[in-house]
């Protein structure tokens, strides 16, 4: 008994340590926004000189009914016919049309997990507790709505070349060494204010599945600290989680969603389409993502576009 109670002790202290040290957050105490401080008007006009050959691509995935999400997240949509519903026609000039209700889980198919997705023991970004801010109308706090226009420069890390295998294994964990050798072989500094999302072959690869497979490879704890550090403002892969799965340590969960959400204010972007930057060797790029300005929501169902 006496043990079990030290270990509770230990566990208490711990989880006490962790909420005494990642907040309040360097952008200031009353921040919302997090790592999105670090764009700029400068940094998009930079970005914005990247566009040489004006190709367009789009990195969001079609959502739809059959597309594997992470329970019990599911997608629905009922077409209306106008007026009375009858479907006929309106006035001398027959006017008819259609309209659409979409049932869905915003988590799903290509996101955007905002600030509010995932905290540490029901604490968020900027040590925001969970009754502050979170009702079942919606958050008052952390909407995705509030979200600016993320124009600034992407960079595409590709993991199937520095590893050697496409796709890369599932559990494979990029930390701090994966990622400096990655962006040196795509000739790139990863910069404040970047967007940086990593080519791993896992969409590809499972492309034909009905069911979300449950692990996968992506970045580390360490990867994710250290880009948060160097100032980005999302991170995202062409996987569901964007981090490494079997995790790093089993005895924390998700702890790459923590570092990045709640510690740091990085968003992350899950579900990339990634592989035709990646076939086109497109290493920077301009990124352009308008959030879907639903109220109140956690996360957004998105499709951010690259321009080369």
């Amino acid at each position: 008994m006496g043990a079990l109670v030290g270990a509770s002790l230990a566990a208490c202290s711990v989880g006490a340590q962790e909420t005494e040290n990642w907040y309040p957050s360097k952008y200031g105490a009353d921040d919302r926004l997090g790592a999105l401080n670090n764009l700029s008007p400068e940094k998009t006009a930079e970005a914005a000189k990247l566009i040489t050959t004006g190709k367009t691509y789009s990195l969001g995935m079609v959502t739809g009914r059959s597309t594997p999400a992470y329970g019990p997240r599911e997608y629905d949509v009922t077409i209306l016919q106008l007026s009375d519903g009858s479907g006929t026609p309106l006035g001398t000039n027959r006017a008819t049309g259609n309209d659409d209700i979409v049932d869905v889980w915003v988590g799903i198919g290509s996101q955007l997990d905002g600030l509010g997705h995932m905290g540490i023991d029901h604490h968020y970004y900027n040590g925001v507790g969970v009754a502050d801010f979170v009702t079942t109308a919606g958050l008052t706090q952390f909407g995705t709505h509030a979200l600016p226009p993320i124009a600034t420069r992407g960079v595409l890390l590709d993991m199937t070349k520095l590893t050697g295998t496409d796709p890369v294994a599932d559990g494979t964990a990029f930390n701090r060494a994966e990622i400096d050798a990655a962006a040196a072989a795509a000739g790139v500094t990863i910069e404040t204010g970047d967007v940086v999302i990593f080519h791993t072959g896992y969409m590809a690869a499972n492309s034909g599945n009905d069911a979300l497979k449950q692990t996968e490879p992506g970045i580390g704890v360490e990867g994710a600290q250290y880009l948060a550090d160097l100032g980005v403002v999302a991170v995202g892969a062409d996987t569901w989680a964007v981090e490494a799965i079997p995790f790093e340590d089993e005895t924390r969960p998700f702890d790459v969603h923590l570092t990045l959400l709640a510690k740091n204010g990085v968003y992350i972007l899950e579900n990339m389409v990634t592989e035709e930057l990646a076939a086109d060797g497109v290493t920077e790029f301009f990124f352009s993502l308008g959030v879907p300005r639903l109220e109140g929501t956690v996360q957004a169902i998105i499709n951010p576009v690259a321009i080369r």
